[in-house]
């Protein structure tokens, strides 16, 4: 499931949170890759403890906790903290898959990375190259989103971001446990969702018809869910 999430951060959001990241000091990426991932890693991160990544990833996360359409698709339960990575002269990123267990820096806990997300920082026409390449049962899927957009896919998944030829390419990334893990019904459940939703428009409160769905949602979540 790959659900693209509009206008997470508006164009002046975007524009204050640019200002502070074009004058940040960026250090090589290649430190926070695995042993594999190390050799086909090549862009610029803002180190984790230097504190404007603390700062702009609180910033994301209080707008994320508003999203409702984040929170139908993922269900999250934990989110490790946004990095932000720079891709520049040739800049890329070869296929790989996101790491299954995460540690969460400065918390003693391990999370299960359920679900990726890219949210892009820089318009689309100032960079040439830097897909964001998601390998599905269709084959791949080239996504390069307005600034201010975000993309949520399975960590799962094998992707890549092609090499940057023009400009930069400036995103927050993030990973997440959802409370429900398995894909399909998550999938399932973000559906349901997005149709009660849907049917809710222009009906009473306490339509019964509705409240049959909502009973359904909230009992397969039950089920679902690992807490």
């Amino acid at each position: 499931m790959l659900i693209v999430i509009e206008q997470v951060l508006d164009r002046d959001e975007v524009a204050a949170m640019r200002e502070l990241l074009d004058a940040a000091a960026w250090v090589d990426g290649a430190q926070t890759a695995g042993s594999r991932s190390v050799a086909v890693k090549q862009n610029l991160q803002l180190d984790r403890a230097d504190p404007l990544a603390g700062e702009l990833g609180n910033t994301i996360l209080r707008k994320l906790g508003h999203n409702a359409l984040f929170i139908s698709a993922s269900l999250a339960e934990t989110i490790f903290p946004p990095m932000f990575n720079l891709y520049q002269n040739g800049g890329h990123y070869g296929t790989h898959v996101d790491s299954a267990l995460m540690r969460m820096p400065d918390a003693n806990r391990t999370i299960r990375s359920d679900l990726s997300a890219t949210l892009f920082l820089s318009d689309p026409a100032d960079y040439d190259g830097g897909e964001l390449v998601i390998e599905d049962a269709y084959g791949g899927q080239g996504v390069k989103l307005a600034a201010g957009d975000m993309v949520l896919y399975p960590s799962s998944s094998l992707h890549q971001v092609t090499p940057v030829t023009r400009g930069q390419r400036i995103a927050a990334i993030l990973w997440l446990q959802s409370a429900v893990a398995d894909t399909q019904a998550r999938s399932m459940l973000f559906d349901l969702d997005q149709s009660i939703q849907s049917l809710s428009v222009g009906r009473t409160k306490d339509d019964p018809d509705l409240d049959r769905l909502i009973h359904v949602y909230h009992n397969l979540l039950r089920r679902w869910a690992t807490l």
